[in-house]
């Protein structure tokens, strides 16, 4: 029988049975429930709600249940719906009638706000510590390249010479940037609904201070019918995820086209590429594929939330069940992407000997170009109009600006000398480009400075 059936003077049909039960998914909660209950039994027996040998009998008992799950001795049954039950069932069946003491003051409504919350803010730092990891690897690579040039890209169209060192570490600020958004999602999760009951709280003298603190919260959430009906703190994690994936993914698309043979910038290791079925020449970057692919169910978890909380009047509806498959789904995604692809990452090969090739086409020091008649006194205006006439006289004779003879230059200005060579050679614009947060040498390794010791502050 239920533990909810006093009123009801039918069983449960089938089909109801196996639609309402959660148990198939938030069986993964056992221990951030069994860790709820054991504080809330330690506080009922401390406030005199319950006696304090029933508490330490309901403890024994808890304690008992989780080794035995841990040793994968126990089973839980759809009969009994979800994790809650199950584990409050055991424990009658354990102890007897004390068990059914643990339930006083208590809701599932609030047991199970307290069981997610739980549950997210011990995943979050595992994310984290991920996202760190892969951090490090960008630095490895960043301090291994800061020479090597190629070209940076608007419109993935050829732009400005940059690095590899400096692509590295912009995308070292994107996750950079993930982490503290997690950092922020936890430190405003960090309350306690434990106590909150159903949405009313409760008339016996509940202690919801003390439960916070055993369970590790900060405090206990300040509204009692917030604290049951609020799912914030999942959807605001879901959004910290999507953010993170949508980085990944970029990058993903990046290293896709880097390896390409249009490209060639990069080559995997043979440890994180596959092969085709039919074409023996091939070497896919199915890891990057995958994670850029895998975004759309991160995404597709955080508008599942959203669609499910927009319509709920307060406070707890059982529309809210829905919550944990797309957040656990979200979490199981991230942690399995994040690991494959910093190794991939960490085992690539850069070429660049390819990428020096194609920063020497398309013109990406036409800025400079026009920088250097600035230098001497001309308004940046009539140096952008004369290098474009120089860009396409170029075009037309199959000449770079690296190559065009010091006539042509002079033709279109007599401000145009030698010198003009060496501020046209790609390593010196990359090098002048010294204002803070730019391409060059110095300004990298700070911003990898920066970023080695944000890696170890939030280790």
């Amino acid at each position: 029988m239920k533990l909810w059936a006093g009123r009801f003077q039918k069983e449960t049909d089938t089909l109801v049975n196996d639609f309402n039960s959660s148990i198939s998914f938030d069986a993964r909660m056992y221990r951030e429930d069994i860790a709820g209950s054991i504080a809330h039994a330690a506080m009922l027996g401390r406030q005199g709600i319950i006696e304090e040998h029933e508490a330490e009998k309901i403890i024994d008992g808890l304690k008992a249940i989780l080794a035995d799950i841990e040793a994968d001795k126990a089973e839980f049954s759809l009969e009994n719906e979800d994790i809650h039950m199950n584990i409050e069932t055991m424990l009658t069946q354990r102890i007897g009638d004390t068990g059914k003491r643990l339930h006083t003051a208590r809701s599932r409504n609030d047991q199970v706000a307290v069981d997610f919350r739980l549950y997210v803010k011990q995943e979050i730092p595992k994310i984290i510590g991920q996202v760190l990891d892969l951090e490090q690897v960008l630095v490895c690579k960043a301090k291994a390249h800061l020479e090597t040039v190629m070209p940076g890209y608007t419109h993935l169209q050829r732009a400005q010479p940059t690095t590899f060192g400096h692509y590295m570490m912009a995308y070292a600020n994107m996750f950079k940037r993930d982490v503290t958004r997690l950092e922020d999602c936890l430190a405003r999760m960090d309350e306690c609904p434990l106590g909150a009951g159903a949405l009313a709280t409760s008339t016996y003298p509940v202690d919801r201070f003390a439960t916070a603190q055993a369970l590790g919260f900060a405090r206990p959430t300040d509204n009692s019918m917030d604290s049951v009906s609020d799912r914030d703190f999942a959807i605001e994690f879901l959004s910290a995820l999507s953010i993170l994936m949508m980085h990944l993914s970029r990058f993903s698309e990046e290293v896709i086209l880097w390896c390409s043979w249009e490209f060639k910038y990069v080559e995997l290791d043979d440890a994180y590429s596959t092969g085709s079925s039919i074409m023996p020449q091939k070497k896919n970057p199915d890891v990057a594929e995958l994670v850029r692919g895998k975004t759309g169910r991160v995404y597709g978890a955080l508008i599942t939330l959203l669609t499910v909380m927009k319509g709920l009047p307060l406070a707890y509806n059982k529309d809210m069940q829905e919550d944990k498959e797309c957040v656990f789904d979200a979490i199981d995604t991230v942690e399995m992407c994040l690991p494959v692809f910093t190794a991939m990452l960490d085992t690539l090969t850069v070429r660049a000997g390819n990428m020096r090739k194609a920063a020497s086409g398309g013109f990406i020091n036409a800025t400079d170009c026009a920088d250097y008649l600035v230098k001497k006194g001309m308004p940046f205006r009539e140096a952008y109009m004369i290098v474009g006439r120089l860009v396409n006289m170029c075009i037309k004779t199959g000449e770079t600006l690296d190559t065009l003879p010091l006539k042509d230059f002079r033709s279109v200005s007599n401000v145009f000398d030698a010198d003009v060579y060496q501020a046209l050679e790609l390593k010196t614009c990359v090098n002048g480009r010294k204002v803070y947060g730019g391409p060059a040498a110095e300004s990298v390794k700070t911003q990898i400075a920066h970023i080695e010791a944000f890696v170890e502050a939030h280790r």
